[in-house]
Order: C-alpha cells, then structure tokens, then sequence
C-alpha cells in the first residue's frame, strides 16, 4: 500500500498587513523587505479566529476536492506551533468542528518543518494498515506570537492554513515515495519563543538570530534534498515541481540554483503569504494545483527547515 494525495485545500485570513503598513509601525521599508526576503504582504488572523478555524476551512476545501465526506476520514494530524489550548491538541478541535465522531486526531510540533513531518508519520499509517483516508493539516496564527514592534521578526511571518487528504492506493509508483527528517537542537536558542507553558507561563514571543538561521537554513534544506534524490535514485532533473517551505525568496532561489532548476519549476508564495511556519508548504502546493501548474504525475521535491533546528524533505508523485 501507498499513501496519495487525494486531494487539496487552503485558506488565509482576509486580512492583509502590506510591507507599507508595517512602514508606520516600525524602521523599515518596502524596498528593504522586498530585497531581503520577497515579502510583500501577509494575511493576519482576526481576534476571535483560532489556529483550529483555519485549519477546519483548509480542510473542508480538501475534503471536497478528494470527494470525501468527514465521515469517512480515519485520522487527523494538525502540524502547528500555536495550538488552540495547551490541550487538547487542536486536532481534535479539528475533529470536532467537523462533526467526526471516529477516528482519531493529534498535534504535530516540528515549527516549519511540521507540515513534512506529520505527511511523513500519516504516510506510515496509511502504509501500515492503521487508515485507508487521513487529513494533514499545516495551520498557523504565527501573528498570536509576534512582536510588531521587533522589525526583524515583524516583517516574517503570517497566519494560514493548509490541508491534504492522504488516501491509501496499491501503487507503490504513486504517492509519498520517500520522506527524510532531521534534527538538532544544539541549535534552539537560535530560532524559538521567549516563553512557554512549564517556564513563563505564557506563550511568548519569536526571536530569531536571522543570519545564522538563514546560513543553516540553505545548508541543511540542501542536505534534505540531496540525500532523499540519493535514497530514491532520482535525478535533480526528473523532478517537475520544487514546493519548498516559504520563509525568505533568496533560500528558495539558492536551493533552485542548487538543483539546478529553473523559478518557473519552483512553486512561490512568500510573496503573498509570507512565512506561515507549518502551512506553508501546504498552501504552496494548493496553489500550484489550484492553478493548473501542478498536474496529475508529476514529481515533487518538498523541502522545510524550523526551529529546533528541525528540517526535511518529501518525494511526492502526485
């Protein structure tokens, strides 16, 4: 058995913050964001909107796309660093909003590479016999965290969700054909919160030493890459779609560069959504479907790197 991508679905605020409204909060202007990371605006959640209402619209437009009902979904995983509650998991705020009664439904917390690491643990059920129909979520307030008045990090980062629907198929050709997860946490205090609960209390607020992230960032994601094509023995070539996490236009043109793949081969988004953390990737894929870009078998290379350190990678044939 294998695990395909059934279906896909996004969904972002109405709410828009331009590079020229962040201008009158903090030092910073649109010329200087634009170059540095490609952002030009991004979505911002309302007060009274959860990470878990994100989510549930991300995956009903999933769900209808797959052509399933809720019913009929045997398990829920929502990558997320800024859950609803410390408990429950807001997976299970997912279940609930959707009217599931079976099945279960937990939290993955991997920051950016979330969304890579709960396709990659959904994969394994669904290969394992334990489902035959599993939602994957990426939802993200990461607004619920930021410091406005912090231009290094006001300028990141943004709300969103994105969803797939993962169902099980005979094809061993087809689907997830690989996943690569990593770690290192000697490297925490470089990219994380300045609270939580067992600490402050609360939920604090991101700090980031943004060029050592971005030096690790363009080696480990090369990292990913190289050793998933290698496990696989894949040619950078045969790939038809790069979807890569969205934190900052000069990673993904380096990796591009790398895999010496053109931009018109590589799925952006940044521009518009900014970082969403563990919804990024998803949103991007939606969209590259959406959009009549991504086709059915085609080949994806998914990459992703978080605080943590946390990184990895996903081999897709759609």
């Amino acid at each position: 058995m294998n695990a395909r991508i059934a279906g896909t679905g996004s969904y972002l605020p109405t709410k828009i913050i331009t590079n020229a409204d962040l201008e009158k909060r903090v030092e910073t202007n649109d010329e200087w964001i634009r170059k540095r990371t490609g952002i030009e605006q991004r979505h911002v959640a309302s007060d009274n909107q959860a990470t878990s209402d994100l989510a549930v619209e991300a995956a009903k437009e999933a769900l209808v796309n797959a052509k399933l009902s809720a019913s009929e979904i045997d398990g829920i995983i929502v990558a997320t660093t800024t859950p609803d509650f410390t408990f429950p998991s807001s997976a299970v705020e997912v279940q609930a909003k959707l009217g599931m009664t079976k099945g279960f439904a937990f939290d993955v917390q991997a920051v950016c590479s979330g969304f890579v690491y709960a396709l990659s643990v959904a994969s394994a059920m669904i290969k394992a016999g334990q489902a035959t129909h599993m939602l994957v979520i990426g939802a993200e307030k990461m607004s619920s965290v930021m410091d406005w008045d912090d231009r290094r990090t006001a300028i990141l980062f943004g709300d969103g969700a994105g969803a797939v629907v993962l169902s099980a198929c005979d094809e061993t050709d087809q689907g997830i054909l690989a996943t690569k997860l990593y770690s290192d946490g000697r490297y925490r205090n470089l990219l994380q919160t300045t609270g939580g609960v067992s600490t402050t209390g609360d939920a604090g607020t991101i700090l980031m030493e943004g060029q050592e992230v971005f030096k690790h960032a363009v080696i480990d994601m090369k990292q990913a890459v190289e050793e998933i094509l290698e496990d696989t023995k894949t040619n950078p070539e045969d790939v038809d779609w790069l979807v890569p996490h969205q934190a900052n236009l000069r990673i993904i043109k380096s990796l591009g560069d790398h895999l010496k793949m053109p931009m018109d081969k590589v799925i952006v988004t940044v521009d518009k959504h900014a970082n969403t953390s563990a919804a990024s990737i998803p949103l991007a894929l939606h969209a590259g479907i959406a959009d009549g870009r991504i086709k059915r078998g085609q080949l994806l290379l998914m990459e992703s790197m978080g605080g943590g350190f946390t990184w990895g990678s996903a081999l897709i044939r759609y």
